[in-house]
């Protein structure tokens, strides 16, 4: 199999798997119970890393768009909307930052990044975009309390996790899978890691 069709089928593979994550989700924060936990952003920060920042929103696209065919929305797309938004906007800055030089330290400053513009795309989304589009016309005060009792947790647990999980898959599947150095960098320029 030539290298161009290898990476696509791992590409496909990567976001078969986040499908199957997706469908395991649940609220973890009683007051907010449409605001679901689940794994699904693992292989599509995997894939950043392993294959660069289109492969990771080629994954969270996919995953999305597979999910609405097979069990449709019960969100009027809301839902599937926001996993893509919030999905790229975690992974999207880990890949670009990893990317520029690969390295144990990148991955970490990035996928930090990536936290942090998960939770402005969060509150941005949610505010200007997200519920109004669900219906939901609430008041400052509530608003407030949603944010910060539950789209700042969820997100912060969902990236933190996102995190450690990747930071620990990658290094035990990065030489075989992407053919990458098991210790966040290319096996081309593997003194450059640690």
């Amino acid at each position: 199999m030539n290298e161009k069709t290898s990476r696509m089928v791992k590409i496909s593979l990567l976001a078969a798997i986040a499908l199957i994550l997706r469908y395991i989700e649940f609220p973890i924060i009683p007051p907010f119970p449409w605001l679901q936990f689940d794994l699904s952003d693992v292989p599509a920060m995997l894939g950043v890393f392993g294959f660069g920042p289109m492969a990771g929103i080629i994954i969270e696209l996919l995953k999305n768009v597979v999910i609405l065919a097979i069990k449709g929305t019960s969100t009027g797309f809301v839902g599937e909307v926001a996993n893509f938004l919030f999905g790229v906007a975690l992974i999207l800055p880990a890949g670009l930052v990893y990317h520029k030089k690969k390295s144990k330290k990148n991955a970490i400053l990035g996928m930090i990044l990536g936290a942090v513009v998960m939770q402005i795309v969060g509150i941005i989304g949610n505010v200007y975009l997200l519920l109004p589009a669900y219906g939901m016309h609430v008041d400052n005060a509530y608003l407030i309390w949603y944010i910060t009792a539950g789209l700042l947790p969820i997100n912060a647990i969902k990236a933190l996790i996102t995190s450690i999980l990747t930071y620990v898959l990658y290094k035990r599947i990065s030489v075989s899978i992407f053919k990458a150095e098991a210790n966040f960098g290319s096996i081309e320029d593997t003194t450059k890691t640690i």
